[in-house]
């Protein structure tokens, strides 16, 4: 029923619980998966204030950088807990993209039967996902959304 499943994570608890969930919902299905995590724009909040113009650029890229950094490694290690399943696994960082954007344009781009995820994630300058976007996801999906707790 469901082959090609989309799992979004955030290196939250929840997020976890999710990666978990999907895996063993592809092995019962000989199904492959995708695995997503995505990070919003850098905003900085720096303004000038009258104090003239500060260039943020530096910092921006830094933190684009670290980010860059800590999705690789979470998505290095689902995906070997995936391929330890005996999983076909495809792992994706969305950058400078709200999580439930990317989370649906991802579903459609790789023809997603089902999208799991947490029912909340982490916010701050790490990395970002649930929350009220598992409610966007819900919202606008077009294929089922298995929400993990």
């Amino acid at each position: 029923m469901f082959k090609t499943l989309l799992i979004a994570i955030d290196g939250s608890e929840l997020g976890d619980k999710a990666l978990a969930t999907g895996i063993e919902l592809a092995k019962t299905q000989n199904g492959r998966i995708t695995i997503l995590t995505a990070t919003d724009p850098v905003s900085t909040g720096i303004g000038s204030g009258g104090f003239g113009t500060i260039d943020a650029g530096n910092i921006i890229a830094r933190l684009e950088e670290n980010y860059t950094s800590q999705a690789t490694a979470l998505l290095d290690a689902a995906r070997s807990k995936a391929e330890a399943a005996g999983l076909a696994v495809e792992t994706l960082h969305a950058p400078r993209q709200r999580p439930a954007d990317a989370i649906l344009a991802t579903a459609r781009e790789k023809g997603s039967d089902i999208i799991v995820m947490g029912s909340h994630g982490r916010r701050g300058l790490g990395r970002l996902l649930l929350g009220s976007q598992a409610a966007d996801v819900l919202s606008h999906a077009s294929v089922p959304v298995l929400i993990v707790k």
